[in-house]
């Protein structure tokens, strides 16, 4: 054997040491990954004691209807000056209703039109602070018209910040909503795109100020410098409290943009990400930002294991994500579904319903049928419609609950011929 067999021969043999021990520390963790989805529901995590729902509703319950509030502050929170928070306390003077965070207030505002008059217009903000008993937080990004484009600005986020101003009264419905953080000890990942923050820093705020002992990550995803909100009160709580552990992540960063000085990862925030870099523990997920944020993550938490009562998610705006297994209390929408007749029993018509044709409100409006609307996204209750025959599928399950014999035309659609009060 010469020098250089020799040589081959002690190479191969520390490639394979190499390979043998990564393949057993690989093995290693998949074995206890697998403990630890098979514990992670027998987990004794122990509990803070934190008033529930029904225990916080108690302390001021929710009013029915509209109650007005006051502006008493108006505030840029970012560089761009595209995001503004506006905090309103009520008129009547008496106590808040307590939220959960992560919940909504819904609107009704009168815009002005052309003519000198106003029109009604119902939309939902996310609270975006911590429960507090003086006033109520929403922060507002103002949506702007595609360049190029022939669509019009958002009507009700330029209306906020260019005639919204300290003393302004709204007409404001209690908080609401399904998406909030559950009161435990539990470790929770918390990732926010673009104005998806809000909801996240209102649980965020919350529990650092409930829980400080709760481990909490917060990735917050944007393009660069210009878009993110809040970056020194999130540095300054990161620092402060050893259990909060933030990601700035900026996918399309500024020359002057600096990694690992103005931000910590470069890109989207995606499971590879999060592989990298959290540790293994049963963490609760909440996310909220655009639709193909959520329908890639969601996605692909389920495929990396993740038990889907452990991922919580929220779109701003109409959204609809397809879950590998279904939601409790949903029906599958099926995509092949044959011909399904919907008629709208005060117009007088009568129309064939495929799957292409969106939702229940979508049809409707395409029809010709006048539907009042507002959120386009199963949470001011707006287009609550009596349903007179038939069934109807909801894809996810709404913030507004419906009453009996309604349905939310803006997240359903037909599961069987349907007569609706239209």
């Amino acid at each position: 054997m010469n020098s250089l067999s020799l040589l081959l021969w002690i190479v191969g043999g520390i490639l394979l040491q190499l390979v043998i021990f990564l393949g057993y520390r690989f093995w290693q963790h998949w074995l206890d990954y697998l403990a630890l989805r098979r514990s992670a529901v027998d987990l004794r995590i122990p509990e803070k004691a934190l008033q529930s729902s029904d225990e916080l509703e108690a302390l001021a319950p929710a009013w029915q209807g509209l109650r007005s509030f006051q502006v008493v502050q108006k505030q840029m929170e970012d560089a761009g000056q595209s995001i503004c928070s506006f905090y309103l306390r009520p008129q009547d003077g008496l106590p808040l209703t307590p939220f959960q965070p992560g919940q909504f207030l819904t609107f009704q505002l009168e815009l002005p039109t052309r003519g000198g008059g106003t029109a009604p217009l119902i939309r939902c903000y996310s609270l975006s602070d911590a429960p507090d008993q003086k006033h109520y937080r929403i922060s507002i990004k103002r949506a702007m018209a595609p360049s190029g484009s022939q669509l019009a600005p958002g009507r009700s986020s330029n209306f906020f910040h260019d005639h919204i101003e300290v003393g302004s009264v709204l007409q404001v419905r209690s908080p609401s909503g399904h998406f909030y953080l559950d009161h435990s000890d539990a470790p929770v990942v918390l990732i926010g795109g673009g104005i998806g923050i809000t909801p996240m820093l209102s649980m965020l705020n919350a529990c650092l100020t409930e829980t400080p002992g709760r481990e909490v990550w917060l990735f917050y995803g944007v393009r660069n410098s210009s878009e993110v909100a809040w970056k020194s009160h999130l540095e300054t709580l990161a620092a402060n409290h050893p259990h909060f552990h933030l990601q700035l992540c900026w996918s399309d960063p500024l020359p002057a943009d600096v990694l690992g000085r103005n931000f910590h990862q470069r890109g989207r925030v995606d499971l590879e990400l999060l592989r990298r870099q959290l540790p293994l523990k049963p963490y609760h997920f909440y996310i909220c930002g655009p639709t193909p944020m959520l329908q890639s993550l969601v996605l692909a938490l389920e495929e990396w294991g993740v038990p889907d009562q452990r991922i919580h998610f929220e779109a701003f705006g109409p959204a609809s994500v397809q879950r590998k297994s279904a939601t409790p209390g949903l029906t599958k929408v099926q995509d092949d579904a044959p011909d399904l007749v919907v008629t709208f029993s005060r117009s007088g018509k009568q129309l064939s319903w495929q799957s292409s044709a969106g939702t229940l409100l979508e049809f409707a409006e395409a029809q010709g049928v006048n539907v009042d609307s507002g959120c386009r996204a199963g949470g001011c209750g707006t287009c609550q419609t009596t349903i007179l025959a038939g069934e109807v599928a909801y894809r996810q399950t709404p913030d507004f609950d419906p009453e009996p014999g309604t349905c939310l035309l803006c997240v359903c659609t037909p599961k069987t011929s349907v007569s609706l009060e239209l």
